[in-house]
């Protein structure tokens, strides 16, 4: 199975200088957030495949305006194409906007889903927006991960945890594939091919 993955910033590649064809044998599409709304829906009605979205700490018109076409994944575990797939989104808080949550919060988010998680076997793919902490995060507060993705990722083993948020162009020099155990972290930001 072909995943495409994308966050942060559009790809030209596949939205200003698009061609028929690009999205050609990719199965399903995952976004982690802080995307145009328009970008996600384009990307629908171009490649005819699912798209799946977390929301990220700058998507404040989703709410008004959604993809269309595309599922929200927003606490929750869904199955798509045999994929068990758990979304996360938002980011540490770090000015009171909207889809941002303490560290707390976010582990609450977490709890309430062991129900999900225990009836389906476990989870395939955490989508989050956020990195987990010390995962290729950033070392300023807004951009700082999440502890209690670790436990997640520790107690669940899911083959991959993807996120956005923390841009290369940052300059930090931050791997773009970390491992922990079993699982491997994908930081997706533009875009990012996966062979599941």
């Amino acid at each position: 199975m072909k995943l495409l993955l994308i966050s942060d910033k559009e790809s030209e590649y596949l939205w200003d200088f698009y061609q028929p064809g690009r999205l050609e044998g990719i199965d399903l599409i995952l976004s982690c957030g802080d995307l145009h709304a328009q970008y996600l829906s384009f990307l629908v009605t171009m490649g005819g495949m699912p798209l799946l979205y977390v929301h990220g700490n700058h998507d404040k018109t989703y709410d008004r305006r959604p993809p269309e076409g595309c599922e929200c994944i927003e606490d929750k575990l869904v199955v798509r194409k045999g994929l068990r797939i758990l979304g996360l989104g938002g980011s540490i808080c770090y000015n009171g906007g909207p889809h941002q949550y303490t560290e707390g919060q976010m582990a609450w988010r977490i709890r309430r889903l062991w129900f999900q998680l225990r009836r389906a076997g476990g989870v395939d793919v955490v989508l989050t927006h956020a990195p987990a902490q010390s995962y290729g995060d950033g070392e300023d507060y807004a951009h700082q991960g999440f502890r209690c993705l670790l436990d997640l990722i520790d107690r669940y083993r899911p083959k991959y945890l993807v996120h956005g948020h923390v841009h290369p162009n940052y300059g930090l020099q931050l791997p773009r594939v970390l491992k922990r155990g079993d699982t491997t972290i994908i930081n997706a930001y533009e875009r990012y091919m996966l062979e599941f």
